[in-house]
């Protein structure tokens, strides 16, 4: 396995179930997708700290932050039928990706975890060319 990066990231779910009383803050950092599944979803805090993590994760695994253009928007989390989290992003992230570790194929590893308090989610870029 060739990594070429790695993030974690813990989030106190507190925060940002007072960020969801903006539906500005939900718009801004959430997909319509991830919005939609979220209605679904029982603890919809925990729901939303994990891919809020995920995102922040992603972008240090990056070694840039929300830079070079780079917004929460870019990157969408999901489950896979058997509730494997999966990562999806831009264009211009895979684009950034390529020039950055002269790449041209990459994974996205991502892990996701919650308790009561807090939400956490790690990160990891693998090199496949």
């Amino acid at each position: 396995m060739n990594i070429i990066g790695n993030g974690v990231d813990i989030v106190d779910n507190k925060r940002i179930e007072k960020l969801l009383i903006n539906n500005n803050f939900l718009k801004r950092i959430f997909s319509k997708n991830e919005i939609k599944i979220s209605k679904n979803r029982k603890n919809k805090i925990n729901y939303f700290a994990k891919r809020f993590a995920a995102k922040e994760a992603f972008v240090k695994a990056l070694g840039t932050g929300f830079r070079n253009k780079i917004n929460f928007s870019d990157i969408e989390i999901i489950n896979d039928i058997n509730g494997k989290p999966k990562m999806n992003i831009s264009t211009r992230i895979k684009q950034f990706i390529q020039k950055k570790f002269k790449t041209k194929k990459t994974n996205i590893y991502v892990s996701l975890s919650d308790e009561k308090k807090y939400s956490i989610a790690y990160v990891i870029l693998e090199n496949l060319s």
